[in-house]
């Protein structure tokens, strides 16, 4: 979710959530998007509810956007592709208050996987400290191919527990073709175990991944669990 805070020329933005699959949306503002991602095996068809909690009515813009996913995680925004077709039912309207709006869509693509965003712009909402307010909520959209990705297509670079920062890092490559997703990656270690949420692969990425480890006792090995099957590995020690 974005925020933004808008008056004359003076804009500042605070990005409160990255999409990307990112995880859970909690709105500001009693405004939700749901689902916050949708899954499809190629073309998309599919609806998006935004719901208006609060006690005024409030306007809302559609902007669809694609984007591209940095070894980090984090998004960068694009104009949407030319090469997706992608139809609304509506790209702005008016919500009531406590009500709930129902958006429809369809959308293709020459080849798969493929993938992109549709933010919702909420406007109307009260000012704060002589600002406006306008919340972003987004919609992401993965159209994944008919053959999932395989186990031969994932490798592994780097594993290490850092012991000074308490972390394990961790390195997933993708070097095929097709879109993944992680379920899950857990760092294990004798008695305890710590997990860090799930996230889309992208085709030919690269991913790092770090997961904080509290315990005193050094962690032993990394499982990173797929849909159809997980990757084992042992952990290396690196002192800084």
């Amino acid at each position: 979710m974005k925020v933004r805070l808008q008056s004359g020329r003076i804009l500042l933005r605070i990005l409160l959530l990255c999409v990307a699959g990112w995880g859970v949306v909690r709105p500001l503002h009693a405004q939700a998007i749901r689902p916050v991602i949708a899954e499809y095996n190629e073309k998309a068809r599919g609806r998006f509810d935004l719901v208006n909690d609060s006690l005024i009515p409030l306007n809302v813009v559609l902007e669809t956007k694609s984007f591209s996913v940095g070894e980090d995680g984090s998004p960068t925004f694009r104009p949407l592709d030319k090469s997706i077709h992608l139809k609304l039912s509506q790209m702005s309207f008016r919500i009531p208050p406590q009500q709930t709006y129902y958006v429809f869509y369809e959308a293709t693509a020459p080849h798969y996987p493929a993938w992109f965003v549709i933010y919702a712009s909420f406007s109307g909402l009260p000012q704060q400290s002589g600002l406006n307010v306008q919340v972003e909520l987004p919609h992401t959209v993965y159209m994944g191919q008919k053959v999932a990705l395989t186990r031969d297509e994932v490798q592994l670079g780097k594993a290490e527990y850092l012991p000074g920062l308490k972390q394990v890092q961790i390195e997933i490559k993708n070097i095929g073709d097709r879109l993944g997703r992680v379920s899950e990656v857990e760092v294990r270690g004798d008695r305890e175990k710590t997990a860090y949420s799930g996230f889309p692969l992208m085709p030919g990425s690269r991913r790092r991944v770090t997961v904080e480890w509290k315990s005193s006792v050094p962690p032993q090995r990394a499982i990173v669990q797929f849909k159809n099957f997980k990757i084992e590995t042992p952990l290396q020690e690196r002192r800084n």
